[in-house]
């Protein structure tokens, strides 16, 4: 679907307060929600799947944007997954949040042109649960809810820019890509279907041809 920001988006500058982004792959997004998706996180990094991508519009062409992607919480709770009723119940309170990164498109910043002319992919970001981590990846607690949040910002020129920062960017959230940070999949039924569309899953298939 098509996500914008609630009341309050009065006030914004002109350059993002008519940014859309309609987030790509829904389908198989509220596919994986309806399962409860779980995401890897190992401590070299891994890349979620579905890739995270949107199509923008409402950009204006000339101006320079920033786009970046940051996760948030979903809840105060840490998990454990009880396979008897294949369902994830609360087991306490959440462990201290990590660390809070930001992942920026390695494209930015661009023309708003450019970011419209073609499907943005974070295919680059990688979730990592090494607290230690020095690559930049989004750091995120094993058995815990996260919304990842998309921002668009537009690179204001004016001298004394940081005055209007709260002015100058828009942020997009889409509840179908929520999901569980796991260091190894619980949901039988995710790891099916993550097999089952995910191009680059093809070598655990069973019963493949080689390629």
């Amino acid at each position: 679907g098509w996500a914008g920001e609630g009341p309050g988006a009065g006030g914004k500058n002109r350059r993002v307060c008519h940014a859309t982004a309609r987030l790509e792959m829904g389908s198989l997004w509220e596919e994986f929600n309806r399962l409860g998706t779980e995401m890897i996180v190992t401590k070299a990094g891994r890349r979620m799947f579905p890739t995270f991508q949107v199509k923008l519009s409402g950009l204006d062409p000339l101006a320079d944007y920033v786009l970046l992607m940051d996760f948030i919480p979903l809840d105060d709770k840490r998990y454990r997954y009880a396979f008897h009723s294949s369902s994830w119940l609360a087991a306490g309170r959440a462990e201290p949040a990590a660390p809070g990164r930001v992942h920026f498109h390695p494209d930015s910043p661009a023309k708003g042109a450019q970011w419209m002319r073609q499907i943005v992919s974070f295919d680059k970001l990688k979730l990592t649960n090494n607290l230690l981590d020095d690559n930049g990846h989004i750091i995120l607690n094993s058995m815990h809810r996260y919304q990842p949040r998309f921002h668009v910002v537009f690179v204001d020129p004016r001298r004394d820019s940081e005055r209007f920062a709260h002015q100058n960017f828009k942020s997009f959230s889409f509840p179908e890509t929520q999901f569980m940070a796991v260091t190894a999949y619980q949901n039988h039924r995710i790891t099916q279907l993550k097999i089952a569309s995910n191009p680059f899953a093809k070598g655990f298939r069973d019963g493949d041809p080689e390629p």
